[in-house]
């Protein structure tokens, strides 16, 4: 029995390193004690598509009805699920991202692949910093920046219906051969679904 009381411990420390290892594996970049580690642990319950939605994540589809976005000749991002109560809030926080991006399997299945940091480009420049007056108009608010890179931003009109935003795609959850934060993944594929 004594066995026994030792054994137990010393398995589920080793199942807790294996499991460690594997997360790291999945994340390159995912440095210890780095926001992005840190990013990448706090999100792998989303791995549950069923705790998301609890979550209030909610799938988006853009203005024609599409759920998984892709760019011909460019990969693509997969199925979002958004938080439209962290999109509406203009602060970046490494540890809740405002959509978690799903990649479809060709079983029907969707995989998490991505995190996306939203936010809108008026919620950020009023934000951020206001431009003191009598600055030249050419001077414009920096975008945000998250992991030592800048958001990428979208204009209006866009397919989605929204007015200009800056976002950014971490892929943390699957390698993407454009780069960790590229918006396209050309190994993701729509066709799938």
């Amino acid at each position: 029995m004594k066995r026994l009381r030792t054994v137990v411990p010393m398995l589920a420390a080793g199942l807790l390193l294996a499991s460690q290892a594997g997360a790291a594996v999945a994340c390159s970049d995912c440095d210890p004690g780095r926001p992005m580690a840190a990013a990448h642990a706090i999100t792998a319950k989303y791995h549950s598509l069923n705790l998301a939605k609890k979550s209030g994540y909610s799938i988006l589809a853009d203005t024609a009805g599409i759920t998984c976005i892709s760019e011909p000749g460019m990969g693509a991002m997969g199925v979002h699920y958004v938080k439209g109560d962290l999109v509406k809030d203009p602060a970046i926080d490494a540890l809740q991202p405002e959509a978690l991006v799903y990649a479809p399997d060709a079983h029907g299945g969707l995989h998490l692949a991505a995190l996306e940091y939203v936010v809108t480009k008026g919620d950020w420049d009023a934000h951020d910093s206001p431009i003191p007056a009598g600055t030249p108009s050419w001077v414009k608010p920096a975008p945000p920046s998250l992991f030592g890179h800048d958001f990428n931003f979208t204009d209006a009109p866009n397919r989605y219906g929204l007015p200009p935003f800056y976002s950014l795609h971490v892929w943390t959850w699957k390698d993407n051969p454009a780069g960790t934060f590229q918006m396209w993944n050309p190994s993701v594929h729509c066709d799938q679904t």
